[in-house]
Parts: structure tokens; C-alpha cells; sequence
């Protein structure tokens, strides 16, 4: 049995999307975040020395604790025997490791210094303004590439995806990304319609969409 410890409007919806998509057994603990300032409770700490989610337990592995999202993925593709893992094509396991560590690695950061600067007043939207570009040129990367195939690793949706999910759902939320980027928001919305990731949403609670 997995434990997801689930943060509210985090990260860790992108683990229970993939625990849906695997079919693999699984126990939500939630937790709410701080009302003030929006950081998870210390509770978590209980968990996991640095306190974030998402972290899971596995009570199948000695109760195994796996924290960072990315880690958390491949340790579920292990756990249900390679599915959603890297394609057995060279090119499409290439894409999927690529992706797989672009989400958090690459597209992530300014996403993340995009929000906070909205909460800083003054001088934060003439910051967001020098940000601008470089989310452009992210966003326009990820179009291409959507363009030519209908999931990131090629003609199937693999864990890559469920990493992608997070920041594109962030992009569109407060980044600019609408219909001009037509192969991401149809991929955004592929995603949305699988009865999987329907099924996640129940489970984790509510949900903003990052």
C-alpha cells in the first residue's frame, strides 16, 4: 500500500493522477496548507525532514519513504514493472527522460518566481515584465513539440506527461498560456478528460490548478 501524503494545491496531484493511471493501490493523508502564508504544516516534517510534499510511504518496502516528485515517479514505474515508464524506442525514452526533468528543472523555476513576484507589490509586475520572455520561449518550446506528437514521449502518455502536468496547468493558470499554443492546450485538456486523472481529483480534494 502507498501512502500519499497530500498537500493541498501541490505537486502531489500529479502522484495520485499517476497512482490512478497504474492502478495501484493507495491511502491519502491530507494536509492544508498554512492560511497566511500558504507553506505546508509542520506536520509534514514528521514525514520527511524538509517538510514538503509530496512524499509517499510504502508499507509494501518496509515503509519506504520517497519524496521529490520526479523520484516519486520512477520509483512507482519500478514498483508497477516499467509501465508509464521510457519507451522501448531510443528516441521516445530519450524525449521521456528529457521531459521527465524539464518540468521541475527548466519550466518550474520562472513559473515559480512568476507567482511569487505577483504577491510583491510595486516592484514585482516590473520584475514579472523581464520574466515575460523567458516563459515565452519556454512555452513556445513546449508548443513545438506538442505540435508534432500527441504526448511527450511519443504516441503514448508515459510518466513524462504526468510530470509536464503541474507546470503546464501553472501556465495556463497565471503565465499566459491560451488557445494561440493550440497542441498545449490540447494536451491540457486530453489530460483533464482521462477518467484517471478525474479520479485523482477526487481523491486529493480540491484543486486550483496550480
Amino acid at each position: 500500500m502507498i501512502i500519499v501524503h497530500h498537500l493541498e494545491n501541490s505537486r502531489s496531484q500529479r502522484v495520485l493522477w499517476m497512482l490512478e493511471e497504474l492502478g495501484l493501490p493507495y491511502e491519502v493523508r491530507r494536509y492544508e496548507r498554512d492560511k497566511k502564508t500558504m507553506l505546508a504544516p509542520p506536520e509534514l516534517k514528521r514525514v520527511h525532514p524538509l517538510g514538503k510534499s509530496p512524499v509517499i510511504e510504502d508499507t509494501g518496502d518496509g515503509g519506504r519513504v520517497v519524496a521529490e516528485t520526479g523520484a516519486i515517479v520512477e520509483y512507482l514505474v519500478d514498483k508497477a514493472d516499467g509501465r508509464l515508464g521510457p519507451p522501448a524506442n531510443r528516441t521516445a525514452a530519450l524525449d521521456y527522460r528529457f521531459w521527465l526533468h524539464y518540468a521541475e528543472g527548466s519550466l518550474m523555476p520562472p513559473l515559480l518566481v512568476t507567482l511569487v513576484l505577483s504577491r510583491v507589490p510595486f516592484f514585482g509586475k516590473a520584475a514579472q515584465k523581464r520574466i515575460r520572455p523567458w516563459i515565452e520561449s519556454h512555452l513556445d518550446f513546449v508548443e513545438a513539440h506538442l505540435a508534432r506528437q500527441p504526448w511527450f514521449a511519443g504516441d503514448s502518455l508515459t510518466g513524462a506527461d504526468v510530470m509536464m502536468s503541474f507546470p503546464l496547468e501553472a501556465g495556463r493558470s497565471r503565465a499566459g498560456l491560451d488557445s494561440s499554443r493550440s497542441a498545449t492546450i490540447a494536451w491540457l485538456e486530453k489530460v483533464h478528460a482521462r477518467p484517471a486523472y478525474q479520479a485523482a481529483l477526487r481523491a486529493g480534494g480540491p484543486y486550483s490548478y496550480a
